[in-house]
């Protein structure tokens, strides 16, 4: 395993780890700025962040900071309960992998979807396997487009409490097996996000990671889960503060073959969103350095 002890040039922020300080959101040429203070090389924004300031703003300041990106949130999103629901989605897509490319992304992240209408709470259907079919519809489609401009895709697997509203696509199995559906040459253009938050509970976990090898693991992401859990979307734990057992996961992914960044995302309404940026930038690079 790499030796983070020392420094942390391998660590990312995603974006949504600062996006509210003192319950306040900020916009993301300030969150930029924080974390090229704090010596950062990296960062994961939101589609919705950037186009706050301007795609084009964005890229010049990533640029004249030296910051690049581990990856950009997030595509996905694909089932609908018409045929002009899931074009507009695939549209959308497409805008967002032109995004990932204009910002020199390394991939986008795949967000899948799940029942829709499940989030505002006034469901269009309850068929989830038609949901998983329109979901490999969607990827397959967009990977299309996706090979064209040279822009990777990794499927994020979300934890199954998220199954109806967000992701039907709930373990590292289930999002491999579309990965060698769709792309059995392992080209690198379909892989993975694994996000230890969703699934650090599954018992195939390690199994998963060593199929997926280095062509897969596009993208890293950690957090930690508490105990107990306040609010299973906006209460994510800073590294080491959690159960999770995450210098043995990452052993296991670098033994896969992933030498990329590890990614903070960390949703969290009731601590971290409630501190300084600059604090909480401080204690992730702490962490990074002790606990992943």
């Amino acid at each position: 395993m790499r030796d983070f002890s020392q420094g942390h040039e391998w660590l990312s922020i995603n974006t949504a780890t600062i996006r509210k300080q003192q319950g306040v959101e900020v916009p993301l040429d300030r969150l930029i700025d924080q974390c090229a203070a704090q010596g950062i090389r990296a960062i994961s924004p939101w589609r919705d962040q950037v186009a706050a300031v301007g795609l084009e703003r964005i890229g010049k300041q990533l640029r004249a900071c030296g910051i690049g990106l581990s990856g950009y949130c997030r595509g996905g999103f694909f089932p609908a309960s018409d045929t002009a629901g899931l074009k507009a989605a695939l549209e959308d897509n497409r805008r967002a992998i032109d995004e990932a490319k204009t910002l020199d992304a390394p991939c986008l992240v795949l967000v899948v979807g799940a029942l829709p209408g499940a989030l505002e709470g006034r469901v269009q259907y309850k068929d989830i396997a038609r949901a998983r079919r329109e979901v490999r519809d969607g990827i397959a489609a967009s990977l299309e487009y996706a090979r064209e401009v040279g822009m990777p895709l990794a499927i994020e697997p979300l934890h199954p409490m998220q199954a109806a509203d967000r992701a039907c696509i709930n373990t590292l199995e289930q999002a491999l097996d579309l990965c060698d559906d769709l792309d059995p040459q392992r080209s690198g253009m379909l892989g993975v996000a694994l996000d230890v938050y969703h699934v650090w509970w599954d018992p195939k976990l390690q199994q998963q990671i060593a199929r997926a090898g280095r062509e897969r693991l596009l993208a890293y992401h950690v957090c930690d889960w508490l105990t107990p859990t306040r609010d299973l979307l906006n209460d994510r734990g800073m590294m080491g503060d959690g159960v999770v057992e995450l210098r043995k996961i990452r052993g296991w992914i670098e033994a896969a073959g992933f030498a990329g960044f590890s990614e903070v995302e960390i949703f969290s309404a009731l601590d971290w969103w409630q501190r300084p940026g600059d604090e909480t930038l401080a204690i992730c690079i702490e962490r990074h350095r002790s606990v992943v």
